[in-house]
């Protein structure tokens, strides 16, 4: 005598991310684009060239240029602790007015006209990171400010 027995199918279920966490994830993901667009910029003929007289593009290789490209990186960074630190309510505020006032940052990147399909693509990749982090923070779910009287 044989007896089969099935296995009940199961679904998968879907753990709620706290919007912290996708908003940090979100700003690793941007935070890596962003730098790797510029590391992989050096492979462009002349760049390397450029970097041994002293240049970036147009800029003077000075401290004041390394202070400026580090902050610039350090935006993302910090957001990365920030979003999972800040309370909600600073946190939102915080996402929205830098993710905002990144994009124009970001577009800047594309002034020179060289090499516009690879830095088009790093601004659009940035862009779309960009947008899922205001949505994430003008979407962010609001709580109750009065508990609820039902038990």
């Amino acid at each position: 005598m044989t007896t089969e027995t099935t296995v009940a199918p199961t679904t998968r279920q879907d753990q709620q991310v706290p919007v912290q966490v996708k908003l940090a994830a979100a700003w690793a993901g941007f935070m890596s684009l962003y730098i790797y667009v510029d590391v992989l910029g050096l492979y462009k003929p002349g760049a390397v060239e450029g970097i041994l007289k002293g240049q970036v593009w147009r800029f003077d290789i000075t401290q004041s240029f390394a202070v400026g490209a580090l902050a610039s990186a350090a935006v993302p960074i910090m957001m990365i602790v920030l979003s999972t630190a800040l309370p909600a309510r600073a946190n939102r505020l915080t996402n929205l007015v830098v993710a905002s006032l990144l994009i124009p940052w970001m577009a800047f990147n594309l002034a020179g006209g060289e090499w516009i399909y690879y830095y088009g693509l790093g601004f659009a990749l940035e862009l779309i990171l960009l947008g899922f982090i205001l949505r994430s923070a003008w979407t962010w779910p609001r709580s109750s400010g009065i508990p609820s009287l039902k038990q």
